[in-house]
């Protein structure tokens, strides 16, 4: 009886969520529905957020430069070297590795990601940091990268591999991050080789082929209860065979150099390279995902000066304080320097 009141309660928020980008088949019974999904539902949610995607970014496409434009839309993501001048970047690395800040710590099977948000005192402390987020090339190019003028939320990331007998990474394994245009960029303070596990993207996925449909279809029909948690809750995990399936190139990795910068549609899947040795490395992390059925390009308050580099604190402390009801991964492990493990 009381789990029949509550499908009621919620029956109107899972209808609306399924204009937005919700994604879970566990969470939500609609997203979930093998007969509605069967009828087409997930499809025509790819399909509509798709062409939303488009839409919006070929109105931001002439703020791009040209040749990452055009390689962006050819692969799904577009590696720039040197992004930086040498000098400036030596001078912002030391900056960023010798600042002493608040931290968090997620592991995920034989790697540790720490965080570090880019807040207002880590902008404060470290001018050319706010240089670097204010360039208006880079700003274009995430935002066609997002489909939307929105300013991602910034961290600098460390990731420490081969930490003991911890299991397998999931992000190790190939997988798209939704069903719609998300962005992620990296702005490399290491050199990442082959065997320090690299990011790796299969170039092209991030397009809405009829075969990708295909495969989008089928996903949907599965038993969300059946299936591994990450592709139940949305971040769908895919296969060498089905890459084939699909006539995708196989998954490539990508040995960077220090002050590279990689900006990439996770749509597309991707994954991070297995580690075949210890260590760790430093990264300019951002991260942008909108509604993906909006036909305007602006209107994220929360993208405001002053709100815009607050958003990560707010999220940790909301987190923190209902933990028992959203879940919280990211501990925090006091004031570190971004490679200060002990």
């Amino acid at each position: 009886m009381a789990s029949s009141f509550v499908k009621i309660l919620m029956a109107p928020v899972w209808l609306v969520q399924l204009a937005t980008g919700a994604k879970s088949f566990l969470d939500n019974p609609l997203i979930g529905s093998h007969t509605l999904n069967r009828r087409g539902l997930h499809v025509a949610r790819v399909r509509i957020a798709n062409a939303m995607c488009l839409w919006r970014r070929r109105r931001l496409a002439k703020a791009v430069r040209a040749d990452w434009r055009e390689a962006f839309d050819r692969d799904g993501f577009v590696a720039i070297p040197n992004i930086i001048p040498n000098d400036e970047f030596a001078a912002l690395r030391d900056a960023i590795m010798g600042y002493v800040g608040d931290a968090r710590e997620m592991q995920q099977g034989d790697a540790i990601t720490r965080r570090m948000a880019i807040d207002p005192a880590m902008l404060q402390a470290i001018p050319a940091l706010r240089r670097l987020l204010d360039r208006s090339d880079i700003k274009a190019l995430q935002h066609y990268a997002a489909s939307y003028r929105t300013t991602p939320l910034h961290y600098i990331q460390t990731i420490v591999s081969k930490i003991g007998d911890g299991g397998t990474d999931p992000q190790e394994t190939m997988h798209a991050d939704s069903f719609h245009a998300s962005l992620k960029s990296w702005l490399f303070l290491n050199p990442v080789t082959l065997e320090d596990g690299p990011f790796a993207y299969v170039r092209g996925s991030h397009r809405f082929t009829p075969e990708r449909l295909t495969w989008e279809y089928n996903r949907s029909l599965a038993d969300p209860h059946a299936i591994d948690r990450l592709s139940a809750r949305g971040s769908p995990r895919i296969t060498e065979h089905e890459l084939e399936v699909m006539h995708l190139p196989p998954l490539e990795k990508m040995a960077v150099a220090a002050n590279t910068l990689v900006v990439a549609d996770t749509v597309g899947f991707h994954a991070r390279a297995p580690s075949l040795v210890g260590g760790e490395r430093v990264e300019i992390w951002s991260y942008a995902r909108r509604n993906p059925f909006l036909p305007w390009l602006g209107g994220d308050l929360l993208s405001l000066p002053g709100l815009a580099e607050r958003r990560i604190g707010w999220v940790w402390a909301l987190r923190d304080r209902f933990e028992s009801l959203m879940g919280q991964p990211w501990k925090p492990v006091g004031r570190r320097r971004p490679a200060d493990f002990d």
